[in-house]
């Protein structure tokens, strides 16, 4: 049982840590860094790295995401973005970046005008199809509220992986006085041939439910990074930390309750470092959500700027347009090395195959039971 902790009379709240609250223990054994395997699969899906890209304009477009797939990683697209709604996004994020050089608060007004275009599904499927053309596997993101809408032209596209994500998602959304139909996730997955990814959850009851509606993962968090700004805005959030060891505690108890259906469950934000992605791992998680890790790679399309699709909001924007320290690095180097500088943001997978092999543990199943300690 987790503790609770009195924050005033009659009313207590639960003590959770975050990654910078935690330290991974070493074990009596350790082993070469060449005989551990970071390798991970998802339903039919085998990947060398255990990573999906968050699905934002300014790390993914259709190049990254085969140049990460390429790497091991997987590469999502984002559905709703500037590459499904304008002929020439590239020109379209220049400005942007521009304008942020100049002023970060009319950048993010930027986003929102270029949002407001319309998607159109010829833009959409021309993205993807670059992608698939490429032959890595081709993965999307979708909002729960347009998941009915954008789905059958994402499938027409050859879409392998369906990711559908917000902010704060649950298994049923509740619609409102005008008839506006709620979106109930099991009847929505059950109805679809391939895989979903859908988050993000910060507890273990959110999570308990998602894997019931049938998802192959449930994202843990929503992009927690410099940019986002969820937790000022909405007051909500979890320190990942706990909240990945909740999810993966219900992923055992959905294991029992299924008698053998594995959810994996991937951690999204949190993780400045390399050490922050070996700890989410050993707490729980089976993959990680990457975004402002990789937008100082040369080939990042924000052009030294980050912010999640939560900028883009017309009415209640929960991400600023932020600058990231630039690695002087390409997208290989950030991933698998060799890392320039000791500051653990290059060479972020050889980090964790290394942080596995200091701690005697040859994949990331086995990384899972290493020991962690509480520095408070």
């Amino acid at each position: 049982m987790r503790e609770q902790v009195e924050i005033g009379r009659g009313r207590s709240a639960h003590r959770s840590y975050t990654f910078d609250d935690l330290d991974i223990v070493p074990s009596r054994r350790t082993r070469s860094s060449s005989a551990v395997s970071t390798a991970w699969q998802l339903d039919a899906y085998r990947f060398d790295l255990p990573l999906l890209t968050h699905p934002t304009d300014a790390v993914v477009s259709p190049s990254t995401a085969v140049r990460v797939g390429e790497l091991g990683g997987l590469g999502v697209l984002n559905a709703e973005g500037l590459w499904a709604r304008h002929a020439e996004p590239e020109k379209a994020l220049a400005e942007v970046a521009q304008r942020a050089a100049e002023d970060p608060a009319g950048a993010l007004g930027d986003l929102q005008r270029l949002h407001a275009s319309p998607v159109r599904t010829d833009l959409l499927t021309e993205a993807l199809e670059r992608v698939r053309g490429a032959g890595v596997t081709l993965a999307a993101r979708v909002s729960p509220q347009h998941a009915r809408e954008f789905t059958p032209t994402l499938l027409s596209a050859g879409v392998e992986i369906l990711v559908v994500q917000g902010t704060i998602i649950s298994a049923e959304h509740v619609g409102d006085d005008e008839g506006e139909e709620p979106l109930d996730l099991e009847d929505f997955i059950e109805s679809l041939d391939v895989p979903v990814v859908a988050g993000g959850v910060g507890d273990y009851r959110t999570a308990m439910h998602l894997m019931r509606t049938g998802a192959a993962g449930v994202i843990v968090g929503y992009g927690q990074a410099a940019s986002t700004s969820t937790d000022a805005v909405l007051g909500i959030g979890v320190p990942m930390a706990t909240a990945l060891v909740d999810a993966a505690a219900a992923r055992r108890d959905y294991l029992d309750e299924t008698g053998g259906r594995y959810v994996h469950v991937i951690a999204d934000g949190g993780m400045a470092t390399s050490g922050d992605m070996a700890k989410a791992i050993a707490c729980g998680a089976d993959a990680v959500m990457l975004g402002e890790q990789l937008a100082g790679a040369d080939e990042a399309p924000g052009g030294g700027w980050y912010w999640t699709s939560a900028a883009a909001h017309p009415n209640l924007p929960r991400s600023a347009v932020v600058p990231v320290p630039q690695h002087g690095t390409d997208l290989a180097a950030v991933l698998r090395g060799p890392a320039p500088r000791a500051d653990g943001t290059v060479n972020l997978f050889g980090a964790l195959r290394r942080a596995m092999a200091k701690t005697g543990y040859s994949d990331l199943k086995e990384f899972q039971r290493v020991g962690l300690s509480v520095r408070r």
